[in-house]
């Protein structure tokens, strides 16, 4: 077990406590119509304070020409967005009493800015562990944050974590199968927004967080959702951890727009026995100003491989910098166990 006065030895700050909270949880039908399986947010979210909300992350994310782009996608929207995708995103507009276009821009403003980190770790017996904590400029997604159970005929699908009136997910886990998260990838940038729009709407590639989604709900098990994740078009560039239910089972998959460039396993056996993803391609050095990798990196070869659970994890995604100031969540999981923890950071972290 990793102490406190040892992590400090080493150099890394302890985070500040400060007392985390588990979000709402909500259960979406995929056996109602796309139109009305979000009604439950209305049963926890005020309307007027999700209007609110997404025109302040739309404010100061989204350039304003995109408004005038996304006109003529309100027009003939079932042409430009797949179902159940532009069901749901009707259904949205109208729950919130809001604009079409700004329920389409909002779902769209996520898609870039997400500074994370992931974690995907095995133990001595073959357990393997993920966690990640999101990342995000904006303070009111504490506040958005939702746990989402899907279900279908009855039955727990997949879930995930999400922010009310986004229908993509980040982190997600279909159970007994695989657990997902994504992190933004470094090379891509705000003033790439004209190369998203296009890639989704033109070439009807994925929002990132989309493919996620559909992943959790039709990949059969680790291997399939690796090739899925790997190879289905995407807006963007993106890294997709996943980590599965068998011993080896867990990779950092390095995305281009059409496909991988890089898909970086776990390797126990060598004694690689975890993978730290944030931001920046795995075999090229981060920023200088950026040290979460490294802190990260610190605090597992500290915590062991004997000694990595889901309790030591969360301890490592809590140590400044890997947890700072603009962490809206952290989650972990592991796919084999059906287990699955999300609590949002009300404050973030800040060193002691």
């Amino acid at each position: 077990m990793v102490t406190r006065a040892a992590l400090l030895l080493l150099g890394l700050a302890v985070y500040s406590c400060r007392a985390e909270i588990a979000p709402p949880t909500l259960n979406i039908s995929l056996d109602d119509d796309p139109e009305v399986r979000w009604a439950p947010l209305m049963e926890v979210f005020d309307a007027d304070f999700l209007k609110k909300a997404a025109a302040e992350v739309i404010d100061s994310t989204v350039p304003k020409w995109v408004h005038q782009a996304v006109k003529p996608i309100v027009v003939a929207l079932d042409k430009y967005i797949p179902q159940p995708y532009a069901g749901e995103i009707r259904g949205l507009a109208e729950h919130f009493g809001g604009s079409l276009s700004d329920i389409i821009i909002l779902n769209f403003a996520y898609e870039v800015s997400a500074f994370c980190t992931s974690i995907i770790a095995q133990d001595k017996k073959g357990h393997v562990y993920h966690g990640r904590n999101l990342d995000y400029p904006h303070s009111v997604l504490r506040n958005l944050t939702v746990n989402l159970v899907f279900l279908k005929n009855g039955q727990v699908a997949y879930r995930g974590t999400s922010f009310a009136g986004y229908i993509g997910l980040w982190t997600g886990q279909s159970p007994n199968k695989f657990t997902v998260s994504g992190d933004q990838r470094g090379t891509e940038h705000w003033w790439n927004w004209w190369k998203n729009l296009v890639s989704a709407f033109l070439f009807r590639r994925s929002p990132v967080s989309w493919l996620v989604r559909q992943t959790l709900e039709e990949a059969e098990d680790f291997p399939d959702a690796v090739m899925r994740l790997s190879k289905i078009p995407i807006i963007t560039g993106v890294y997709y951890i996943v980590g599965g239910v068998r011993a080896g089972e867990g990779a950092v998959i390095t995305r281009d727009r059409t496909g991988p460039a890089d898909i970086w396993p776990l390797d126990p056996v060598n004694g690689e026995w975890y993978r730290v993803e944030t931001n920046f391609d795995h075999w090229r050095p981060p920023p200088t100003r950026d040290h979460r990798r490294e802190a990260a990196n610190i605090a597992l070869n500290a915590t062991g491989q004997d000694h990595i659970n889901m309790e030591t994890l969360y301890q490592v995604l809590s140590l400044f910098p890997v947890c700072n100031g603009i962490t809206v969540y952290t989650t972990t999981m592991s796919a084999a166990s059906d287990t699955y923890s999300t609590l949002v950071r009300p404050k973030g972290c800040r060193p002691t």
